[in-house]
């Protein structure tokens, strides 16, 4: 029914032209902060009504890993307990983004969703190039994220450097296997989502085919046009039926909330 976390977490694969990569290596944090808590309502449909059936929440906090300052990252989510009989959904994901160089030093991958478990424990050594998962070591790209830290490092693009049609592409290492991926930057609009109405970025991202997508440029995704880059919703078919994941609540962020007009 619905993998919330890979549904909002695979909105953030980006892309653009070859100078764009450059922004990956080197972009400053200025969207987020530590006490920063966003929850999101997933919603399913199979074409007469939206059924919210389940939550994600994320949350940041700072932590000190191996003599750097680090931004731990917990995204969590889970279907209602009145649809877990359809299809039950109980995921956690965790990374240890580096505050200086915007890296992954460590992602956790815990799921559980229908009869599929996936436990994935990865730490990157970016000097070296290599991405060590569960006791085997692969060799990655420089600037390559995971699939949670990809969120968070994409909330800091530019996108008024961009034109609709514009690709962003990065890397990014999930299931023990490198990724080129993109997102697809579409322009800008007014969108009324459960929260209120907000002015917003709308962007495309290319996502992996998996067990809930399809893959390719099927899912839309907006976030709020401010310095924040909070995701507001987001849409896209699935195997069987549709989902909509919208922001519900918020704390903690680190700039003006600008981009709200309105609020229900």
């Amino acid at each position: 029914m619905l993998n919330k976390i890979n549904s909002i977490i695979l909105l953030m694969v980006l892309c653009f032209h070859t100078y764009a990569q450059n922004d990956f290596c080197s972009t400053k944090n200025t969207s987020f902060k530590e006490g920063e808590r966003l929850t999101f309502h997933v919603y399913y449909n199979m074409g007469f009504i939206w059924i919210n059936a389940g939550n994600a929440n994320f949350n940041i906090t700072t932590e000190d890993m191996n003599g750097h300052k680090v931004y731990h990252i917990i995204g969590d989510g889970k279907t209602a307990n009145s649809y877990e009989w359809f299809y039950k959904v109980k995921d956690k994901y965790e990374t240890y983004i580096d505050k200086e160089t915007m890296a992954p030093v460590r992602f956790i991958r815990n799921v559980h969703e229908g009869s599929t478990k996936i436990y994935q424990d990865i730490t990157f050594n970016h000097e070296a190039l290599q991405a060590n998962s569960n006791n085997k070591v692969y060799t990655v790209t420089r600037c390559t994220q995971d699939v949670l830290s990809a969120i968070y490092f994409a909330r800091n693009i530019d996108y008024n450097k961009y034109r609709p049609g514009d690709k962003i592409p990065f890397t990014m290492f999930l299931d023990d296997k490198l990724y080129s991926l993109y997102i697809k930057y579409e322009g800008k609009e007014q969108i009324k989502t459960k929260m209120g109405i907000f002015n917003s970025i709308k962007i495309v991202p290319l996502l992996i085919e998996g067990t809930i997508f399809d893959g390719g440029e099927k899912m839309t995704v907006w976030v709020s046009d401010d310095q924040n880059r909070v995701p507001l919703r987001v849409e896209s078919p699935i195997l069987v039926g549709s989902i909509k994941v919208d922001l519900m609540e918020f704390e903690g962020l680190r700039n003006p909330f600008s981009s709200m007009i309105s609020r229900d």
